[in-house]
């Protein structure tokens, strides 16, 4: 079933490349959203604008200090990573740092790379650490409040530290500090980080800098960045949304159209295989069904994975400690679908089947009201169509129902895991293990992940019904045709005259234990009326139907002028027959459509002498939009005989040379009977005629009549020969008409 959606597929494949590229961009929109909001919360609201690392600037006298806290090798990274600027030599040191006019500042060195980068900030954040402990420490011994003492850590000024420099530096010798150097370097938490923002401030602060206006600045150019960023996922998400339209339409387009042409191409025989309502199923909803699932499955079978990975992705480098929260809610959410789908699953493929069934009581029941009303037997089709529907009700009911308790379900999961998150990652938050921000990321990742499954869960809905539908079209676009064009054909050339020649023919139906027709034999020449008359079930509509190939002879041959019409291309052996069915079946549209589709090119003169000789000329022209007077659907708008007259002028129209009536006549009264066949001896003079026929009086006048019985020919010759020859013709022509007529 999937080859025959991919094979639609492949005419796009370029358009597909660009719907999943953009799906791309729209994923990493969405990704990135998380993160720069983890951003704006940590850096742009807690931190005032200031990000972590070591600052880009500061005095001579913060070097100094800081060095005091740190091993000589993180020493001399601290200090190699900063260059000496002297007071009034840079410009743009001095507009960022308003000190850098009146004092020697040191500027942080760039191009050292990552890996350089990253280790001056882990000295610095070590360096900073170890002087918060080492304050802690002096302030413990001061109070013995802790609050008084976050209190004066908070207030605390960089002259008091620079101003306690000797102190620490005796400290340090003396090795009291060796602790908190140690503690700081072995420490694993956020705290260093922390506490590294809060003196960059007091740096900066030293050195000039607008603290507000760098929090502001640092705000809008984060939230712009949010919002360039949700613009180009907006966009690519119209993108897709386009494209993908556009691809699922245009495969429900192809694949409508090879159904058609697929249905067009069916024998009689393949139509026996499917009815009219499964058909009419299979190329609207079926094909809606796979048109639904590509569209779907371009914005969603692509777009849930990728997203559902860098959610996971990322979701873990905002905290792998909470991790497992994910792993909890993907397993929760798996198991969910799996129960779900387990049940609802089988239901899909039947309900495609159910539409069948319910098409079909459907159609029966509208094209048969008249019948129906007639014998009374509307409870019997009310029950009969409330018993499919019912049928399909209870299968919808279940999947429905079934399926509803996924997003219900989906949302408990959502709304646990926010909880679960909220309360683990508050612990963390306040052992300084995470940051609001983070917490915040990893909370919007999740819910990116359970979104991805939903996602994935819809497509699941969708998968199995659109398989069962791929399935129900591949049987129709892989049905082998009976009728075939030859690989070599034939042509009858531009000719008049057509010989039509049975010979030793024989048919049996595919399903049937014995031959409909048997050894039939005959010659229908030009300007000759070939009859053919018999008892009900002996054959005679299925042989005419064998001349236009609408099935193909079991053994046997049917040639015109010599050529097996199996030699000729169905068009050209069709174009040189006239057919009138044994039902009259008119289109919607108007009288002269109609007639036209025998000729579409047809002059109205041509139209005027078909419907005179069709003796429908009379009843078409008292209307009183004549030959543009509307008709309906199968002509219901017009009596049994006026179809048959129209359908005949529709055949006549085409001027064949080979003219076939499949009992074309039987709701005309006797009257009009006698004068169509007048008028049709003038206008066939030069044709090849045959006529299936239920009255002797139609076909008493033929040249050659043929009887056949239980499939055989039991009498061939003129009405007076099989009188007197063919006991078969004589019962019917008794049963018929008078001794005087019948001569």
């Amino acid at each position: 079933m999937m080859k025959l959606i991919v094979r639609y597929l492949k005419p796009f494949a370029l358009t597909l490349t660009v719907c999943i590229v953009f799906l791309f961009i729209q994923v990493l929109c969405d990704l990135g959203l998380p993160r720069l909001m983890s951003d704006m919360v940590d850096t742009g609201i807690q931190a005032g604008g200031i990000e972590p690392g070591a600052p880009a600037a500061i005095s001579s006298d913060g070097i100094e200090l800081l060095q005091t806290f740190l091993g000589q090798q993180d020493a001399e990274t601290l200090k190699n990573g900063y260059a000496l600027t002297a007071a009034r030599t840079n410009e743009d040191a001095a507009r960022q740092f308003p000190a850098a006019e009146t004092q020697d500042i040191y500027i942080l060195a760039k191009g050292g790379g990552d890996e350089q980068t990253k280790e001056i900030d882990d000295a610095y954040s070590r360096a900073v650490y170890a002087l918060a402990l080492s304050i802690q420490e002096w302030q413990k011994e001061s109070s013995a409040d802790d609050r008084t003492r976050q209190d004066r850590m908070a207030e605390l000024e960089l002259n008091q530290l620079y101003a306690m420099a000797p102190l620490f530096e005796k400290l340090k010798a003396s090795g009291e500090l060796d602790a908190n150097i140690n503690a700081a370097a072995s420490d694993k938490t956020m705290t260093g980080s922390q506490k590294g923002v809060m003196f960059k401030r007091l740096f900066y602060s030293e050195l000039g800098v607008n603290l507000k206006q760098l929090q502001r600045d640092y705000i809008i150019r984060t939230g712009v960045k949010m919002l360039g960023i949700g613009l180009l996922g907006g966009l690519a998400a119209i993108v897709v949304g386009w494209f993908a339209s556009n691809i699922g339409t245009s495969v429900a387009k192809r694949m409508r159209r090879d159904v058609f042409e697929k249905v067009g191409q069916f024998s009689i025989a393949e139509f026996d295989r499917f009815s009219t309502a499964s058909l009419i199923t299979r190329t609207t909803n079926d094909v809606q069904q796979i048109q639904q699932l590509i569209l779907m499955s371009i914005r969603l079978v692509f777009f849930a994975p990728i997203m559902c990975v860098g959610g996971i992705i990322l979701a873990i480098r905002s905290s792998l400690s909470m991790s497992w929260i994910i792993a909890v809610a993907v397993i929760s959410i798996v198991g969910i679908i799996v129960i779900l789908f387990s049940l609802a699953g089988p239901k899909f493929k039947l309900l495609q089947k159910l539409i069948d069934k319910l098409n079909l009581v459907s159609r029966e029941n509208l094209s048969g009201m008249m019948v129906i009303r007639a014998f009374g037997n509307e409870n019997y089709e009310e029950n009969r169509f409330e018993q499919a529907n019912k049928n399909l009700r209870k299968t919808n009911r279940f999947v429905q129902r079934t399926m509803a308790f996924l997003l219900p379900a989906m949302t408990l999961v959502m709304n646990l895991v926010s909880v679960l998150i909220i309360w683990v990652g508050a612990r963390a938050i306040s052992t300084s293990e995470l940051q609001i921000g983070n917490m915040i990321a990893f909370m919007q990742y999740a819910m990116l992940i359970i979104m991805s499954f939903l996602f994935m869960s819809f497509m699941f809905l969708m998968v199995p019904r659109a398989l069962a539908s791929a399935e129900r079209i591949r049987e129709v676009l892989n049905t082998e045709l009976t009728v075939r064009d030859p690989r070599v054909a034939k042509s009858l050339g531009q000719v008049t005259d057509i010989t039509v020649e049975f010979h030793q023919v024989s048919f049996q139906y595919g399903n049937a234990v014995e031959p409909i027709l048997e050894d039939i034999s005959f010659t229908a020449k030009p300007g000759q009326t070939t009859a053919f008359i018999g008892t009900t079930g002996s054959g005679k509509s299925t042989l005419v139907n064998l001349i236009p190939r609408f099935y193909d002879v079991t053994s046997g041959r049917i040639t015109l002028n010599g050529i097996d019409i199996r030699d000729l291309p169905q068009d050209e052996l069709r174009e040189a027959i006239g057919y009138v069915p044994q039902k009259g079946i008119l289109f919607s549209g108007d009288i002269s459509s109609n007639v036209r589709y025998g000729k579409e090119a047809a002059e109205e003169e041509e139209i005027r002498e078909a419907l005179e000789v069709s003796q429908a000329a009379g009843f078409v022209y008292q209307m009183e939009a004549g030959i543009t007077s509307p008709i309906a659907q199968c002509g219901k708008n017009v009596s049994g005989g006026q179809r048959q007259r129209l359908s005949i002028a529709r055949a006549l129209i085409k001027k064949s040379p080979v003219y076939i009536f499949d009992d074309s006549f039987s709701a005309l009264d006797l009257k009009t009977d006698a004068a169509l066949r007048r008028a049709l001896r003038t206008f066939t003079a030069n044709t090849t005629l045959l006529v299936v026929a239920q009255r002797v009086s139609t076909i008493k006048n033929a040249e050659q009549i043929i009887v056949l019985d239980k499939g055989r020919i039991v009498g061939k010759g003129t009405h007076q020969e099989l009188l007197e020859n063919c006991p078969s013709y004589r019962d019917i022509a008794e049963s018929q008409l008078t001794r005087e007529e019948q001569v």
